[in-house]
């Protein structure tokens, strides 16, 4: 709550409807940063949090931020120990080794999987955030212990994430990315999450890391998806029903209104609990649905080499 300007979508009211909840005792992650961050980024942020700095157009910085977003790294390494949901903030998944950028300062995700890949797990990481995890996509690019999955709008920020770019190196074919067409509904977001789950069961991760963003919500302010509340109880079932060690680190989710009810349905999918805000669900259009299988196919041709499809 500390990292904070009202004037900003990412401001400490996204979390206000969770204040009510049990507060996890958490450890500061500072001494986990240099897992992924260069020491003096990390010096960076830290002095930038002292001036209140702005570290691009869109990412700012208070008093907080650098204690904050340090509790946040600490509070993703204790998810993934406990196969928990870490609901935290600043988000992550934009910020690169040596930058900052939308919104995140340090990359709660990807120091969590690292922390893990030094331990000798194979990870999965989903990226369902509505827009591509970058700096997550950029550090795992080389590497064949994470098989990095993301469903996102395109084109939109940050106008990377396209069906071509399939990893490098020992990592090729281990980045897959998935966009969606903007006007994506559940009919079409359930058709790309289906294919791309057996695709994660050929890795055979020992854990799956969400990054968990709900900006794909239909009311969201800042792209244009048309999720229901109601898909996201089935996207946390289908993980559950295909892995059996999940933990999940909060990214996006503008609408202070929904994105508890967003939040509630997914965890309660992953635990085998009951829908609990049920709405009808969305149909794409005509347009749309074409536009998809377009993109589907193109990715289909690029993977074909790597996994069975």
């Amino acid at each position: 709550m500390e990292h904070n300007n009202p004037s900003h979508p990412e401001n400490n009211s996204r979390l206000g409807a969770f204040i009510s909840l049990p507060q996890t005792a958490i450890e500061n992650g500072e001494k986990y940063l240099t897992l992924v961050h260069t020491r003096d980024y990390i010096e960076k942020i830290k002095s930038a949090s002292e001036n209140e700095s702005w570290l691009d157009g869109d990412t700012y910085t208070s008093k907080g931020s650098f204690k904050a977003a340090s509790f946040c790294v600490g509070a993703s390494i204790y998810a993934s120990q406990t196969s928990g949901f870490a609901l935290v903030r600043p988000p992550g998944h934009h910020a690169h080794i040596n930058r900052a950028s939308g919104f995140c300062l340090f990359n709660n995700i990807a120091i969590a999987c690292q922390n893990l890949i030094n331990m000798g797990k194979k990870v999965l990481i989903l990226d369902i955030d509505g827009h591509l995890g970058d700096g997550t996509e950029e550090f795992f690019y080389r590497s064949n212990r994470v098989l990095y999955l993301s469903l996102h709008q395109y084109p939109a920020y940050p106008f990377f994430g396209t069906t071509n770019q399939i990893g490098d190196g020992q990592g090729i074919g281990y980045t897959i990315n998935l966009p969606l067409p903007p006007g994506s509904a559940d009919d079409v977001y359930l058709c790309a999450f289906n294919f791309l789950i057996p695709i994660a069961r050929q890795f055979q991760p020992d854990i799956v890391a969400v990054s968990a963003g709900f900006d794909t919500f239909r009311k969201d302010s800042l792209l244009n998806l048309k999720l229901s509340l109601s898909i996201y109880h089935l996207l946390g079932k289908i993980i559950a029903d295909n892995f059996s060690s999940v933990f999940a680190v909060l990214e996006g989710g503008y609408n202070r209104e929904f994105l508890p009810q967003c939040i509630f349905n997914f965890v309660d999918g992953i635990n085998g609990k009951p829908l609990r805000f049920k709405e009808k669900n969305t149909v794409s259009s005509e347009n749309v649905g074409k536009e998809f299988a377009t993109r589907i196919r193109s990715l289909k041709n690029h993977l074909k080499s790597y996994w069975r499809i």
